[in-house]
């Protein structure tokens, strides 16, 4: 599905920090809202120091590799180089969700919004600076390519929420331009809509311009992106997104002052607003809630599922700490002949599940068929997990 036509229910990202938050702690958590017989793994990447004029392969596109790239933790889907969702040892967390803009969509293949979460993960010491990062590469390379892997392209742009010890930025984009608002206190949450407006921290330097020149802004009075970028007729599955935006606000604003990492999850499993999701095209593949404490002689906690659904998955945690083994659990199979790195892309298809993905499904079958197993199950769920 390329271009503004229906478009599935997709993912949801929040932020919590002071006073919001029940300790003096930033809270973030994501629900990546995917096909639904996608996998998505877990994978760690120790940092690294590169030589000059090294270049690293993502999804689609090789770009200039960094001097140094820190260890992170990624949730992802398992076929590219990207990521839905991650963390670094700098304790700052990356998540993203696709938007539909004025700009158009591109099909050429650039770099996807899930290589710019990994990307800035991997040369950003604190939210800011992976931003930064993400801003100049999107400016340098663009953002384009199909997000899915099947033949036919889907492709979208991107929003991102950034988070630290210390602050939340909300990173929104339109093709190669870009707005960026800084979120000191409180919470924020977004869902596959633009929704920064006149309070715009930072952006792209020929933004307004570019809004003045297509009729889209009068260059008068105050400038709203959201306003000036948005589509001026919403698809449906946009106007679905557009109430998970509003639910999710709401249930922020229930828990305002004591929220919790277990706060997170539970919203992230909550099926009744949307944001977990369980449909027949698209479900919540993965989930990430992490504790990043304001106090840096604590470690910063990052919880994720490694499979689907959240409301019958586990949180397994994952600290940064010396001598980390990665876990062959939650990652899947590598092909030599790969069908999403072999030109042209996607024409056959590869089982990706890896141990633990099997394992829930075969427990989730077993729920489906026999409810004392649900009960059971539900009550005092198995913790097959993911330690690091």
């Amino acid at each position: 599905m390329a271009g503004h036509g229906a478009v599935p229910s997709s993912c949801d990202c929040f932020v919590a920090l002071p006073p919001h938050t029940a300790s003096p702690a930033v809270i973030f958590g994501k629900n990546a809202d995917r096909p639904r017989d996608e996998v998505q793994e877990i994978v760690y990447v120790p940092a690294a120091t590169h030589r000059p004029g090294d270049k690293v392969q993502c999804t689609y596109l090789e770009i200039e590799q960094a001097e140094h790239t820190h260890a992170v933790v990624l949730s992802r889907p398992a076929w590219l180089w990207g990521a839905e969702m991650g963390a670094n040892d700098c304790g700052v967390c990356v998540g993203n969700e696709g938007v539909w803009t004025r700009e158009p969509v591109g099909e050429a293949e650039a770099l996807l919004g899930m290589d710019l979460v990994r990307l800035g993960l991997e040369r950003g010491g604190t939210a800011r600076e992976a931003l930064e990062v993400m801003t100049a590469l999107l400016e340098r390379h663009g953002q384009g390519g199909s997000c899915k892997e099947e033949p036919v392209p889907f492709v979208y742009h991107n929003t991102f929420l950034l988070a630290d010890r210390s602050e939340a930025w909300l990173l929104e984009t339109a093709g190669r331009f870009w707005a960026a608002q800084r979120i000191r206190e409180g919470s924020r949450n977004i869902s596959n809509q633009l929704s920064i407006g006149t309070e715009i921290t930072a952006e792209h330097p020929g933004l307004r311009e570019r809004a003045r020149s297509r009729g889209w802004w009068s260059g008068s009075g105050q400038f709203s992106f959201a306003r000036a970028f948005s589509l001026p007729e919403q698809p449906p599955r946009m106007q679905a997104a557009r109430a998970r935006l509003h639910g999710g606000r709401e249930l922020l604003r229930l828990h305002a002052g004591h929220i919790t990492a277990e706060t997170l999850m539970s919203i992230l499993r909550d099926k009744g607003s949307g944001i977990c999701v369980d449909e027949e095209g698209f479900r919540t593949a993965g989930s990430m809630v992490s504790v990043l404490p304001r106090d840096p002689a604590l470690p910063c906690v990052h919880f994720f599922t490694a499979t689907p659904d959240p409301s019958r998955s586990v949180f397994k945690p994952f600290v940064f700490v010396a001598g980390i083994k990665a876990a062959p659990q939650v990652r899947s199979l590598e092909f030599l002949q790969d069908p999403a790195k072999q030109i042209p892309r996607f024409q056959s298809s590869v089982d990706r599940r890896h141990e633990l993905y099997r394992r829930h499904q075969a427990a989730l079958e077993l729920m489906e068929r026999d409810r004392q197993w649900d009960h059971t199950l539900s009550s005092d769920p198995p913790c097959n997990g993911i330690t690091l």
